[in-house]
């Protein structure tokens, strides 16, 4: 796997991320609790923020080792296993401690990442 290919996916996490805390502004813990529908997109957007932080190389791990990627691919892991014992009060964590903390992240490593590809 390439570098260009870790960017794109670190761009991934960064997009659903954000997506994801998109369409839960302004909801509550009950709201999304009762919304099945709020409910299932929170999970999936969750769900591909693992995903693509499963798809980055070992090596560019180790080198945003500051990045929680054990908890993001395992939350993804739990999420498509566990589908059917999915707690609301996990989502709601990730949505209101996880997700603004790994924006804030990429959105300091993503300019990173790009001068030093650039220089190599």
């Amino acid at each position: 796997m390439t570098r260009h290919d870790d960017k794109i996916y670190l761009q991934h996490m960064l997009s659903y991320a954000r997506e994801a805390l998109q369409h839960a502004q302004g909801s509550t813990r009950e709201e999304i609790e009762s919304d099945r529908l709020l409910q299932l997109a929170l999970l999936h957007l969750v769900e591909i923020v693992g995903e693509a932080a499963s798809k980055v190389s070992p090596a560019t791990q180790a080198r945003l080792g500051r990045l929680p990627w054990r908890g993001m691919i395992g939350m993804r892991n739990r999420i498509i296993h566990g589908y059917d014992t999915a707690e609301i009060g996990v989502l709601w964590d990730t949505l209101q401690q996880d997700l603004p903390q790994l924006i804030q992240m990429l959105e300091q490593e993503l300019p990173n990442f790009e001068e030093r590809d650039s220089g190599e």
